[in-house]
């Protein structure tokens, strides 16, 4: 039995060193997410990347397993963010991005990848990004190549002409539009059709205006119920799950009724959107971190001014909107929107949440096992037998202080450690 001491070198760990078959985990406890109570003690045996049985400390550990002694640390699952945009660079604002080259994005993205990674979040849903990007780069994390989460991709979101997802800061000189601009039920049928065709695993749609596109109003709906109906009843059909972008009000309540699964930003939902929600099961995916980070840097990084104002104009009204739907009973998912921050500071929502409204673990739960349920996938959200060998590990109890989840000491994804503090 090959056991390795907790100070093993960074080196060692972002190689990922000879994967062993079995791996045995033990720590001073783990949080199980499904119930919130901790099991102290705990042994975690992982067999060819998936956990194979969870028990006690002292128990029978598998002939040959590798040992992972983390005294003093807590247990969680590998946390999933349900919103980043891994190519995009959020010191990099407004027109500025001009300067780089296309080829820039996707090999910066492959650093924003392993900050993600190192962060604790070994699943995220990348939801939206040009050039097929983000198929390339969850390509070359699986093939092994790069180290980075597991990512379900979207490849370009679907949008009106003119709107959010379409380019518009040019002129029509330029010519600058995106590939996937639906203007009715039919273009948004095929679209959805090419985006699968072209490796996504979940679309994204623009349902309303947006902080960081062009316009003065940010909750102006784009898309139409027919179209938006049509994207949702073409994604089911394909096995694929849907988000909108929504911030208004009216462009919400049309995402919920087409049978949109996540709603993302939802920063203008009134009382009607709430009950929608809830009745119906949807899912809200609330960036309520970032405008932290947008308004004391986004003018530094570039970002133009009429953006930042839209930014405060919807940052504050958000927040209590995610206040209310959480007391209504709505269902959270953990998004953040990183690229509007930089990469590898997810965590940093989770006080935010707490601060807001949730509990603690309530705040888990949204990155753990209501994320992998919105995901519709049973492979990850919880350290459990079938469940990948994705493990993140705190000094610290997260129940008491969800900033622990700030600064992980220990990331471990498939069975393979990715992260260790010495």
């Amino acid at each position: 039995m090959r056991r390795i001491g907790f100070a093993a070198t960074a080196a060692w760990a972002l190689a990922g060193a000879a994967q062993a078959a079995t791996v045995a985990v033990t720590a001073d406890r783990l949080l199980d997410v499904a119930s919130g109570r901790y099991v102290e003690r705990p042994l975690v045996v992982i067999v060819d990347g998936k956990v194979a049985s969870v028990g006690k400390a002292g128990e029978a550990v598998p002939a040959g397993a590798t040992r992972v002694d983390l005294p003093g640390v807590t247990l969680l699952p590998g946390l999933i963010d349900m919103h980043v945009h891994l190519t995009s660079v959020a010191e990099i604002g407004g027109y500025n991005y001009l300067e780089y080259s296309d080829a820039f994005w996707p090999v910066v993205a492959t650093k924003h990848a392993r900050d993600t990674l190192e962060a604790g979040f070994t699943t995220v849903r990348n939801v939206g990004a040009e050039f097929y990007a983000d198929v390339g780069l969850r390509e070359a994390i699986d093939g092994g190549y790069v180290p980075g989460p597991r990512i379900v991709s979207a490849t370009y979101a679907l949008g009106a002409t003119g709107g959010h997802c379409d380019s518009t800061f040019f002129p029509p000189s330029m010519d600058e539009k995106s590939p996937y601009t639906v203007d009715s039920a039919e273009e948004a049928r095929a679209k959805v059709r090419m985006a699968k065709k072209y490796g996504a695993q979940v679309i994204k749609i623009c349902a309303t205006g947006g902080v960081f596109s062009r316009g003065p109003s940010v909750g102006a709906q784009q898309m139409t119920l027919d179209e938006m109906k049509a994207v949702a009843d073409e994604a089911h059909m394909a096995g694929m799950k849907v988000a909108a972008h929504a911030h208004g009000a009216a462009g919400i309540k049309d995402a919920i009724r087409a049978g949109i699964d996540t709603i993302e930003h939802v920063s203008l939902v009134d009382d009607e959107g709430i009950r929608l929600a809830k009745e119906r099961g949807t899912y809200f995916a609330m960036d309520i971190y970032n405008t932290d980070y947008t308004q004391a840097e986004g003018k530094k990084n570039g970002v133009l001014e009429a953006n930042l104002a839209k930014d405060r104009e919807v940052g504050e009204v958000q927040r209590e909107g995610f206040r209310k739907s959480l007391r209504a009973g709505v269902k959270h998912v953990f998004a953040t929107d990183a690229g509007i921050y930089p990469h590898g500071q997810n965590a940093r929502q989770f006080a935010v949440m707490v601060r807001y409204g949730a509990t603690p673990l309530q705040a888990i739960q949204s990155a753990t096992v209501v994320a992998a349920e919105a995901l519709g996938r049973n492979d990850v959200g919880q350290v459990a037998p079938g469940r990948f060998g994705d493990i993140v590990g705190v000094k610290g109890d997260p129940l008491a202080d969800v900033r622990v989840l700030e600064t992980p000491v220990f990331v471990m994804k498939g069975g393979e450690v990715v992260k260790r503090a010495p």
